[in-house]
């Protein structure tokens, strides 16, 4: 799958929040946010320090390379990062790649408020004008009924097309994932 890459990397602005690329200060709060049980709640474990820092540089670096990626997501004017939204390509092995898939995740104490929904609908929009992408999906433990229904507020679609997550082992309570897709019919 050839992927588009811009010329530098993209900030997008919404009424709220900018997404952008991500910035020394911005491992600490992550970190914070990986470590916290209610964050991490729909996936096998919390990350340590030493994992923060290596999935940080990782999302910093495709950003750096592609123009996009899994963006910083700040409140307008409050200048704190408040967790990341935006697209990736997720790992070859799973039965829906080559593919593009939106994702985010967001600290506990700005839950409630539209974040999520918002800087996601900016994100996927991004992806079909800016980056010309046909599809775009997201998956997610079948459990995960808050990140389904913002699946489901930005316009995407079940597609029925459940799966097991192959980093995880066959009966984990997290293994059977849920596939969404947008615009158009995804199959696995």
């Amino acid at each position: 799958m050839e992927l588009p890459k811009l010329a530098s990397p993209a900030t997008l602005t919404t009424a709220r929040l900018e997404l952008r690329q991500w910035q020394p200060g911005d491992t600490a709060a992550f970190a914070h946010l990986c470590a916290d049980p209610d964050v991490m709640r729909f996936f096998p474990a919390t990350l340590t320090p030493a994992q923060d820092e290596q999935m940080a540089n990782k999302i910093h670096g495709l950003i750096a390379q592609r123009g996009w990626g899994f963006w910083a997501v700040e409140v307008i004017g409050l200048q704190t990062f408040i967790g990341f939204v935006g697209l990736n390509t997720p790992q070859p092995e799973l039965p829906c790649a080559p593919c593009v898939e939106i994702g985010w995740r967001l600290d506990k104490s700005h839950w409630g408020k539209g974040y999520g929904t918002e800087a996601a609908g900016a994100a996927l929009q991004f992806g079909f004008d800016e980056l010309g992408l046909k599809a775009i999906v997201a998956f997610t433990p079948a459990p995960n009924k808050p990140s389904q229904a913002v699946m489901r507020k930005i316009g995407m679609h079940n597609t029925g097309n459940n799966f097991n997550h192959p980093s995880l082992p066959k009966g984990h309570w997290l293994s059977e994932h849920v596939l969404y897709a947008s615009r158009v019919t995804f199959k696995c």
